[in-house]
């Protein structure tokens, strides 16, 4: 049917993606005409096959989920993007509307909010799942560290959680697809922005914010 909504699924487990396609295809109004594990897989299946929306992970290998949407938005300012991911924290959120997604759940959602959510957008509508809203705690506008990660690139953001999260430069290097002395500028620019000097202090300001729980 031409009617169906055209979507293109993108996240790096192929299980997952399996899922979801089973998931959607239970009803009869949308069609999964792609799928993406990477960042710039997805740009190029955007471009390639122009899908109604596009339904993303934040963490992938390779660009990573915020850059993914970034780019995409540059390329068509009209792109519907739906953020599902395994993140609940207000910053992520945050980041996804404000790097151009249209809405936000997460995977531990019940199954009828994914296509809720799509056929929500599809209309027009920003839609963020209710109880993630409603949990959000904001952290104070006048908290320097809140600000400083705020202004973070979409690539210092991922190093800086994955630091936080105690990876090693080699580490977070081969996760994201790049050189491991790109990596340790980026972490020593983190660590200079935020004056501190460990990843353990990392990991307590990534706390504090609500990005990650101990």
């Amino acid at each position: 049917m031409n009617n169906k909504i055209k979507i293109i699924l993108v996240d790096d487990h192929v299980v997952v993606r399996a899922g979801f396609k089973m998931l959607l295809a239970a009803g009869d109004s949308i069609d999964v005409i792609g799928e993406a594990a990477r960042g710039e897989q997805a740009i190029q299946l955007y471009l390639e096959l122009k899908p109604d929306l596009v339904v993303m992970d934040l963490s992938m290998p390779g660009i990573g989920g915020l850059e993914t949407i970034r780019r995409i938005i540059q390329r068509d300012t009209n792109a519907l993007i739906l953020v599902f991911s395994v993140h609940h924290e207000q910053v992520y959120i945050n980041r996804a509307l404000n790097a151009g997604a249209k809405g936000y759940i997460t995977k531990n959602s019940a199954p009828d909010i994914l296509t809720k959510a799509i056929n929500a957008i599809m209309q027009g509508e920003i839609y963020v799942e209710s109880g993630l809203l409603k949990g959000a705690v904001e952290p104070s506008p006048k908290n320097d560290h809140q600000h400083i990660v705020a202004e973070f690139s979409a690539r210092e953001f991922d190093v800086f959680n994955l630091l936080a999260q105690g990876l090693t430069v080699h580490k977070i290097a081969d996760q994201l697809c790049l050189g491991h002395k790109t990596v340790a500028n980026y972490a020593t620019q983190i660590k200079k922005k935020l004056q501190v000097d460990t990843t353990a202090e990392l990991a307590r300001i990534a706390v504090n914010l609500g990005i990650m729980v101990l």
